[in-house]
């Protein structure tokens, strides 16, 4: 070989050399370690790993509980209640009759068929018994039953159940042969004890037994102040003849009857101790003025206002000097609205004295004392001496725009209330 083709051969095995280096560099570059773990990726900041992925990922934000829906008040529930019923079965809540009134019969002892009958026809407000209705207590305790358990089913409220049960001259159940009840005695002998916790405790004893017979309404305590005990019909059933007595023992009474759990009702608005005469047989007049019955028949009232009563009763007493007419305060809108409702503020239920009395014949018609007792103010009619043309009179004087549903509706609505509030509902 010549010395030429010899330089050639190692020119070209030089540079063959020399890019197998070259490759054998890049593939250092590029190909894995042979041997140990493999690395974990490196982030482009100098080898430190990112935080994000050496910590858990944040929780999903919780997701709040929904709100609980929030309770109806009382207001509310009874509103919602009362907008159910159809206006025949408002107007019949606002009366509270006998059960002979609605039944027919001559006098009611149980509550069977006709009772239900009755109260679907005619669903009213409540129902009111007298001795001649009540034998004993298990005879009372299922009429009773019954008839709640018809009023429920004609327009799901209850019935107000009430009796008079003041003690001493008036009272139904206490001293009655067919109950082993003692009657508690004359309100005139306990006010002149002078012992308001006596009288609270006559009142939890009074309404404990009427509750436990059924009844959750007694048309007690009597809030008249006694005029001449000598003469005056009210001197046994009042608790005397000062003014702060008589309110003391009345609101007394109230807290009692409240504990008992039954309502009770302040009589007789604005007040007819020392009235000669007696409603039962024709008018009772006074000539005191207005500022006068504020000085001594109002006190009482005002003090069961201030105590919580729950139903005012308005008597049939004329006071022409005070209201401006011979019209009784029963159906006399200066005596209920701007008297007891505006100027003593009291909100609760206002009822009035039996309207099937004389005192109240010469002023209206049977089918007109529903009509001039609500136009007055009140709440609840109690005992028009014909409820079927009372009642029917109601309707025909809203149909007519003589007396409005809305005014209708201000009454029901108390009238639902206290209903759902005795029930617990």
């Amino acid at each position: 070989m010549s010395l030429m083709e010899r330089g050639t051969i190692q020119k070209k095995a030089a540079t063959a050399a020399l890019a197998l280096m070259m490759l054998c560099c890049a593939a250092g570059c590029s190909a894995p370690a042979a041997t140990g773990a493999p690395e974990s990726p490196e982030s482009e900041f100098g080898g430190v790993r990112d935080e994000r992925e050496s910590q858990p990922a944040a929780p999903a934000p919780a997701t709040s509980a929904p709100k609980p829906a929030a309770v109806p008040t009382l207001d509310e529930r009874a509103a919602e209640k009362a907008a159910t019923l159809t206006l025949e079965q408002k107007v019949a809540q606002l009366f509270v009759v006998t059960p002979e009134a609605i039944t027919g019969v001559d006098t009611a002892t149980q509550a069977g068929s006709s009772t239900q009958q009755a109260l679907a026809a005619y669903p009213v407000g409540g129902l009111v018994y007298f001795q001649k209705n009540l034998l004993s207590a298990d005879q009372t305790r299922e009429m009773i039953a019954n008839s709640q358990a018809f009023a429920q089913g004609a327009c799901g409220l209850p019935l107000f159940v009430g009796v008079d049960e003041e003690g001493g001259t008036v009272s139904r159940i206490g001293g009655n042969l067919g109950f082993d009840i003692p009657n508690e005695g004359n309100m005139a002998d306990v006010g002149a004890a002078g012992d308001t916790a006596q009288a609270k405790a006559v009142a939890a004893r009074i309404g404990g037994y009427l509750s436990d017979l059924g009844f959750n309404l007694d048309f007690a305590p009597d809030s008249d102040v006694c005029g001449d005990p000598s003469t005056d019909v009210m001197a046994l059933r009042s608790f005397g003849t000062d003014p702060a007595i008589v309110g003391s023992m009345v609101s007394a009474q109230v807290e009692g009857f409240a504990e008992a759990g039954v309502l009770c009702s302040a009589k007789h608005f604005p007040g007819i101790g020392g009235v000669m005469g007696d409603s039962h047989e024709g008018a009772i007049v006074s000539e005191k003025t207005l500022d006068e019955l504020r000085d001594w028949e109002l006190a009482p009232f005002k003090a069961a206002i201030d105590a919580g009563v729950p139903m005012v009763m308005v008597g049939h007493l004329t006071a022409p000097n005070a209201f401006g007419s011979d019209v009784p305060a029963s159906l006399n809108p200066a005596a209920v609205t701007d008297l007891l409702r505006g100027e003593l503020g009291f909100q609760g239920l206002v009822i009035t004295d039996s309207l099937s009395m004389g005192a109240v014949g010469d002023f209206c018609t049977p089918d007109q004392a529903g009509v001039a007792a609500l136009e007055a103010g009140a709440d609840l009619v109690l005992m028009p001496e014909d409820f079927a043309a009372a009642y029917q009179g109601v309707l025909d004087a809203v149909s007519e725009g003589g007396l409005s549903e809305e005014r209708i509706d201000q009454s029901v609505l108390r009238i639902v209330k206290a209903k759902l509030a005795l029930a617990g509902e």
